[in-house]
This record gives structure tokens, sequence and C-alpha cells, in this order.
């Protein structure tokens, strides 16, 4: 098979056919000449852009049809039976729904109304019309399916917030630029939010104003294009256009006044000689910090971090494991006990019992005291500082009529500023209220750190009022390809290589090392000696593709295309420094220790053929079948057929695929181990450890090494187009996917508190699109086009039993039941002479949550809420526009209430000392009260202003 897919790879094949060169200009009913137009051979993968001056020139077989688009106007074609062709195009005064896509065939282009595949197509202007800043927030209000999530938690994870497509999980969606793969983040979420354990790449980094649109596939296709695939694939179609470049300027607020934000942009483009063109974007742009803390109930820290029970044996035993003269150590719970009972009421136990009861008192009080200055607790909770730069420039030129070469490539750098929850002076306490000296042999908590007044105040008790750890995070993300194409005789050739990668680093300050360590002098080596800056190390990835893809189409009935892939992996974890992972490491965020750290790299092969044949005008069908070799797991063979029946009278379609599909573990996965602090619903921050499936310890507790998943997917869909600037379509569809790679919960093992990650259990998602698009309703003297998108999930669940016990009910409500069951997207616009008024309201259907720590006879529910924006776009001439938005515009926040599951939880919600209790435990004592700790799909900031002004020259 490894032979078959380098024949592929080279394989170079010519037919010859009579061709002619068609050459003319593209401008629109003004005379305006369209720079960026694109003019396509019918039936074919030829295509080439207007330069500039809206001139094209292209090699085409006799006979053949042009199809000349551009966005916003009206698709045209054209008999190609002379040689000079000038078209002229008119504008359809929106987005044009029927443009030729290159998303999910190999083959022949198609429409998005005449595709056997649900894809939506969404402009740059599409995109910048939500007011949202990011590509990844973007698509959240425009394509129901899509989520992404905002937690309240950051540390690394603020570099990259999770998102997916249909439930599936961050790593199931594959993202391609202009159709080439895009490298996966090095990060990997580890904390307990949606897209735990998954990995993604960083859409994020993408300059919008370098986008000439988006095409969002929803369906499997690891046929077509390999791992990754399994829930769809988001290809971002880069402008082509030499000219028509703009300046934009953004600057935004919250209603709160703070997370300001000011951006600058540049989008711009150049002939390059006679035949090539250049387009180029420039994007900076800072973000504050936005801080939305909850009020933190003392009785709930007093609990956590000092009440010590006096009815509890434990609070009574010595520092020799000694209770009323007994050793009981291997003693069972009911000895102690029985020991216990003889031991009250002697003079010792009368000393201790005074001082926990005087200590809890005097520690109740210290912390009365903080929170009332204060109520916070001095957390922060909310969105990071961010400083971001991208740069990204797209270009090609012809080496003759029938060839060219083509190149992009991004650079995006991004730095965070953001914070772990801030040490208390009761939490992290340099003066015990417990002690007792009189009374020997016996400490009710470890050494309290005196020397944090030293650190962080001036050297007096006084002056400790806690300290805030900070966590900065540095990425560096790039892509890049270069490629070449050819159309001889017919054969279209596409060869290319693509690099990219992702590196992070990180710098955790104003924190300590509190392990108790002695060097051999009997020094301690860190606490009062600790340094209170760490370079924790960091995480890489890299990739290099080499692609291959041929295609012709053989005649007016077949279609062919094969093609290969060439990819190369590489994941790295570089060690931190010694301070900040020996012992408990730094704390905060402990740092990669040497074992963990290392490189390590994969290679794979793939393979495909595809065809498609046109029964009619009306029916088509499509099959393709794709071969893959993993030098780490082995090979998967993938197939994928689908169909579409046009009826005669053009106003109905009907379409629908299946196909299977797999999904490689990511080196991350496999390879990741590390200590994690994270919040533990009662205990507070705690360390936890990752250990990975090929380590001496994995080995000892018979973890088995990670296979790749498997899918099946299947979609059945219908369009329609039953009136002039009128179109829907439903899609069915449903996903199951075999030996799903989950990270487990913690588990108390020999080495501690692990989790690791395992194929655990098959999965089923099943559940319904609908895209509805009304456009040029002509209302006084303007026009309003609207738009109604939904998402409906009728099942996501487990289908199989999980393969051990670390599947709690945490992460299956993380896995299932965390993301909406319905989302629908209602927006409008309407443009009026200089005016245009754009309305979008995004419906976030109901979510529930099983936090870690809850009871389990309760669950959180969070209430349905739909979030509105509205955005006013003013021309005051042609090339200005200022652009007001207000996003969220009713200040609609998240919004969650306890639910019983059963009568025992009934009783408990009838109960308010346990529906506080249980309140305390999810939201670390209220810190988290607006969204809990595992956070949600809208932000919980409220309402946000933004304006921008566009120049264009």
């Amino acid at each position: 098979m490894k032979k078959f897919i380098l024949i592929l790879f080279f394989l170079k094949v010519a037919f010859l056919y009579s061709q002619k060169e068609i050459s003319g200009f593209v401008i629109d009913n003004a005379g305006v000449a369209l720079a960026g137009a694109n003019i396509t051979e019918k039936g074919t993968n030829n295509s080439v852009f207007t330069d500039i001056n809206g001139a094209y020139s292209i090699i085409v077989k006799e006979g053949a049809t042009l199809v000349v688009s551009y966005y916003g106007f009206s698709k045209q074609e054209y008999e190609a039976s002379e040689s000079i062709l000038n078209a002229v195009l008119s504008q359809n005064g929106g987005q044009n729904r029927d443009e030729v896509l290159v998303t999910g065939t190999r083959t022949v282009p198609r429409s998005n109304t005449t595709s056997s595949l649900p894809i939506d197509v969404l402009s740059s202007e599409d995109l910048i019309s939500t007011g949202q800043f990011t590509l990844d927030k973007a698509l959240q209000y425009k394509i129901p399916s899509f989520n992404t999530v905002q937690t309240p938690v950051n540390d690394a994870t603020s570099l990259l917030d999770p998102y997916e497509i249909r439930n599936m999980g961050p790593s199931r969606t594959l993202i391609l630029i202009d159709g080439k793969r895009k490298n996966l983040s090095a990060l990997l979420y580890l904390q307990t939010s949606p897209g735990r354990g998954e990995t993604a790449a960083d859409i994020s980094g993408i300059p919008i104003d370098a986008i000439e649109r988006v095409e969002v596939l929803r369906d499997g296709a690891s046929a077509q294009y390999g791992s990754d695939a399994i829930a769809g694939v988001i290809n971002v179609i880069l402008k082509k256009r030499p000219n028509n470049g703009a300046v934009t300027v953004r600057t935004g607020i919250t209603k709160k006044g703070d997370g300001e934000l000011f951006g600058v942009s540049l989008n711009n483009g150049s002939t390059s000689g006679n035949n090539g063109f250049v387009n180029y974007t420039i994007d900076f742009s800072k973000v504050n910090l936005a801080n939305r803390p909850g009020k933190v109930d003392a009785e709930g820290e007093f609990n956590d971090f000092i009440k010590i029970d006096p009815n509890e044996p434990s609070s009574y035993i010595n520092d020799d494991h000694t209770l009323n003269g007994t050793n009981i150590d291997g003693m069972t719970e009911d000895g102690i006990s029985a020991v216990f009972q003889g031991y009250k009421g002697s003079p010792d136990y009368n000393a201790k019992f005074a001082t926990i009861n005087k200590g809890n008192v005097s520690g109740r009080e210290a912390v009365d005291s903080f929170l009332k200055n204060y109520p916070d607790a001095k957390n922060i909770n909310g969105s990071p500082e961010t400083v971001t730069a991208k740069f990204l420039i797209n270009g090609g030129f012809d080496l003759s009529s029938e060839t060219q070469v083509y190149y992009n490539a991004l650079y995006v750098f991004k730095k965070v500023n953001s914070f772990a929850n801030y040490r208390t002076p009761y939490w992290r306490s340099i003066q015990n209220p417990f002690e007792n000296n009189s009374i020997a042999n016996w400490s009710t908590a470890s050494t309290y750190p005196t020397y944090l007044k030293d650190f962080f105040g001036n050297g007096t008790v006084a002056s400790y009022n806690g300290y805030l750890p900070t966590f900065t995070g540095d990425l560096n993300d790039y892509n890049a390809t270069l490629g070449y194409k050819s159309i001889r005789n017919g054969w279209n050739t596409d060869a290319s290589v693509t690099i990219g990668g992702n590196s992070q680093t990180y710098t955790v300050e104003d924190s300590q090392n509190k392990s108790v360590i002695k060097d051999q002098n009997g020094a301690s080596v860190y606490q009062e000696n600790s340094p209170i800056n760490f370079k924790p190390g960091g995480v890489a990835f890299h990739h290099v593709v080499g692609n291959l893809d041929i295609s012709k189409v053989v005649s007016d009935k077949i279609s062919v295309a094969f093609g290969s892939e060439i990819r190369t992996e590489t994941f790295e974890i570089t060690e931190g420094d010694r301070a900040s992972w020996e012992g408990e490491g730094a704390d905060s965020f402990s740092g990669n220790r040497p074992e963990n750290s290392g490189k390590w790299n994969r290679y794979n092969f793939g393979g495909y053929i595809d065809l498609a044949y046109d029964f009619s005008k009306n029916f088509i069908l499509n099959g393709t079948v794709r071969y893959e070799d993993y030098s780490d797991f082995g090979g998967a063979t993938v197939w994928k057929i689908s169909s579409r029946y046009k009826f005669p009278n053009d106003k109905v379609i009907i379409r629908g695929s299946f196909s299977t599909g797999f999904r490689a573990p990511t080196l991350h996965q496999i390879y990741s181990q590390k200590s994690q602090y994270s919040f533990v619903a009662g205990q507070g921050i705690k360390i936890s450890g990752l250990i990975n499936n090929i380590s001496a310890q994995a080995r000892i507790l018979g973890i088995p090494k990670l296979d790749a998943e498997k899918s099946r997917n299947m979609t059945m869909g219908i369009g329609s187009n039953p009136f002039k600037n009128v179109n829907f379509t439903i899609d069915y569809y449903t996903i199951t996917v075999n030996d799903r790679i989950l990270l487990g919960d913690k588990v108390e093992t020999q080495f501690g508190t692990v989790s690791w990650f395992e194929n655990s259990f098959d999965s089923r998602t099943s559940g319904l699109d609908a895209v509805m698009n009304y456009g040029e309703i002509p209302i006084g003297n303007g026009k309003l086009g609207m738009n109604l998108s939904g998402n409906v999930v009728f099942e996501n669940k487990r289908i199989s039993a999980v393969t051990s016990d670390n599947f709690s009910p945490t992460l299956s409500a993380l896995m299932f039941t965390s993301r909406p069951k319905t989302k629908w997207v209602l927006g409008g616009v309407y443009k009026i002479s200089k005016y245009e008024f754009i309305l979008n309201n995004t419906y976030f259907g109901k979510t529930t949550f099983k936090q870690d720590g809850l009871n389990p006879n309760l669950r959180t529910e969070f209430t349905p809420k739909i979030v509105t924006d509205l955005g006013i776009n003013y021309s005051p001439t042609s090339q200005l526009v200022f652009a007001f938005n207000v996003n969220n515009l009713f200040n609609v926040l998240p919004q969650w209430k306890f639910k019983a599951e059963n009568e025992a939880g009934a009783a408990i919600l009838k109960d308010s000392s346990q529906v506080k209790s249980q309140f305390n435990l999810i939201t670390f004592n209220g810190r988290y009260s607006q969204m809990t700790y595992e956070g949600y799909h809208f932000s919980q900031l409220g309402t946000q202003f933004s304006l921008a002004l566009n120049y264009r020259f």
C-alpha cells in the first residue's frame, strides 16, 4: 500500500486535447474594474483571478463555458466561443448564495445550492458584521453548529478558547487555509471544562481582514482530507485581490468600563509583474483585562481553609501518630474511635479542645475581616489582557499560460497576561491560629510560612495581605504554503509543501515554591529561599505537509481526482527551571520536569482516489477512498459516498452522504505528562498529575496504548429555492465514534492522584441543521435581507460501556450535556442609502453540568438565553465606513440553577443550608458564581461597545 501511495504522489499523466486562450476584462454595471473576480472553466478546477485592472487570461478546451463570479455580485456564465470575452456583473445586494465552492470535493467544484454536502459560506463582511474581533467568536454568532467555550479560569487556556462543530470536541474539526492543512496548537486542554483533553488549531490568529470567505463543511470528510475531519472542515479562503486596500481602526469597551480594546489593521495588495499578485494583511490589537469576580462566602472559606473539627479524632492525633498514648498506625476507623472515646475528658484532650475552639474563632475573625475589605477575595475572573500581532501574505504568479506558483504565509504573536486564584492571607497564612506551645508533640497544620511577609509585604505581619500569582503566555504560530499549479491537456495538477508550527512559553511571577526540601547543610532550598518568579518551560508543535492533487474532467459525465499526502509531526515539551518543578513546584502553575520533557515525532502517508459521475444534470454521485498509514499506530482505510438529485424544475434538491472516518491520537495526548493545579470542590486548589500511556507508571497500572478513533457519519438533506431570493436547506446527521479518546477523571494510585488518556467508549451524536435565507426584500427606499439558521441535537450520548472506572458524571456532562442542544441564529440586514443596519439574535439552548464535588442527586442547569447584537454602518463616501456595534445589547448573562435528579435531590433543595454548601462547592465559595468553574458558551462580560473606522483606497 505504501508503494501505491508513493506512486500516486509522483504520478503525472498527460493526454492531448486542443485548447485555446481566452482573455478579457470583468467590470460592474458602472464600468468599474473588478479585481480578484474568479473565472472558472465550468466542470473543471481550471480557474484564474482578474488582476488589478480587472483583466484575465485563461487556457480552456474548445467549446468550454466560463463561470464568472465575484462576492456581492450575481454569477454569470459565458460560452467561450471567441478569444476575447468581457464580462459584466451586477450587484445582488449581499452575499452570493450560489458561490462556487472548493471545500468537500476533489473533483468538480459545485455551487452551494448544487453540492451534495452541507456547506456554509461566510464572506469577510459577514464575519465583520458580528462585531467580534476574532474568527472563532465571529463563527460562534454565525454558525449554529459551531460552539466555543469561554473559561473563567485561564492560565494556558487563555491562549486559545476551545471550539467545536456539532458537539464533537475541538480535535474532530479540521482547519484548512486555502485548502491546506493548518497546524495544531501546542496547547493540550487540561482544565475541567468542555474540550478537556483535546487540542485544536488556532483559528483566532487568522486576521479577519485577510479573509475572502470561510467555507464550513458540516459533514465527515476524513476520506477527502485525512485525520481530524470527523465532525467537519473549516476552510479559510484568503483574499487574492491585488488592489482595493483598506485600513481599519477599531476600539471598544465593556459596559462596566473595562476590557478596553484598540486595534489597527491594514489589508492591501499589488500586482507582481505582468501576471502576478500579492495581498497582505498587518493586524495589531490589545485587549485589556475585564474582571467579573463573584462575592466570596465567608463560611465556605472558613470551612475550606481554617476550620478544625473538635469532634473529629484526627484533630487530636500527635505528630508521632499516637492518640492517648496508643499508636494508631494500621488501626481501623472503629478502633481509632474507641481510643478516642477513652481519651475524651482527659487533661490533654481538654487543652487541645480549648486550643481548637480558640483557633477556630480567631481564624473565622481573620476571614471575616479580610472579606469585609475585599468581598471578592481580590480574585480575578474574566478575560485576560491580550496583545496580538498578525501578519499574513498571499500571492501568486504565472510561469506560463498553463502554470502558476502560489504562496501564502501567516505569522501570529500573542502575549496573554492572566492570573491564578488570589492566595488570601488566611489561605496562605503566616500565623497559626491553633498554635499552643504548651502542648508538646501536637500540631494541627504544617509549618506556617512566616517568610511570606518578606516576599509579599514589607517584613511585618501586618503588611502581609496575601498574594496573586500571575501567568504570562507567549505564543508564536506560523503557517506557510508554497505550491505549483498547472493545467495541461485537461489535467489539473496541484503540488504543494506546507509548514506550520505553534510554540508557547510560560512565565509565573509573584508566586513561591513552598516545598520542604533541605540541602546537604540542612538549610531550606525553597520556602524562605524560594524565588518568586519562575520559568515553567513550554510546549511546541510543528508539522511539514506535502500534497499532490491531480484531477480531470474525463467527459461531461465523469470526473476523476487522486492524490497523496506526506506529513511529519513533532511535539516538544521544554523543561522548566528547577525551582518551577522541584517538589510541588511553582505555586499555581508547576513547571515541566526533566523526565517529562523531550521531543517526539511521527510521520504518515496518505493517498486517495475520488470519482464523480453525473448521471444527468440533475443526478450526481461521488465516491472517495483513502488509505493512511501512521508510523506510530498503523494504517486506516476510509471511504465516502455522496449524492445529490435536483428535480427538473430546479426548485428542490435532495442530498445525502455516508462515510467512515478516523482520528489519530495527537502527539500531545500520547506524550504529555505533567502536574496540574486545579480547583477541587470543598478542598480548594490541589495538585494532581497526568501520566502518559507509554510511561512506566502506565505499564504498572496496566494502561494500554492509545489507538485511533473510528467513525461513521451519515447526512441526509433537502434544499429548495421556492421563490426568487429565497432558499433553505435542512440536513439530518448522525455521527458514531468508536474508541473515543478521553482524558479520564483523577484516580488515587500508588503514584498519587493521577489521570490518563484512554480509548474509553463509543458515542453517537445526531441532530438537524437548518439554514434559511430571504434577500432583496423592498422596504421603503431600502432593501432587507434576513436569515435564520439553527442546530438541534436529538442525541448526544455514550452507547457502550466504559473501559475503566475513571469516567465520572462530571466528565459525562462535559462531553454530552454541557453544549446547547438547541441553538438558533436569526439575523437581518437593512440597507438604505448610505446606511446599513444589522440585527442579530443568537439563542443558546439549555445546558446541564455535573460539576466535580456536586451532590450526585443534583445537577446544574443553565437556562436558555437570547443574545442580541446591533450594528450600524455609515458610509459618507464610497471609501469611508464608520461601523458601530453593540454586542449583547440587553446585557444578558449566563444564569444557572440547581435541579433535582430525584426525591433526595428535591429534599436538598428544600434545605437552604445544603443549597448554600453545594453552591460553594462548585463556585469556589462564590468566586465563579456567574458561570461556575467550567465556563459557558457566551461571555460573562455583558454588553460591549465597539467603533471601527474603515478607509478604502
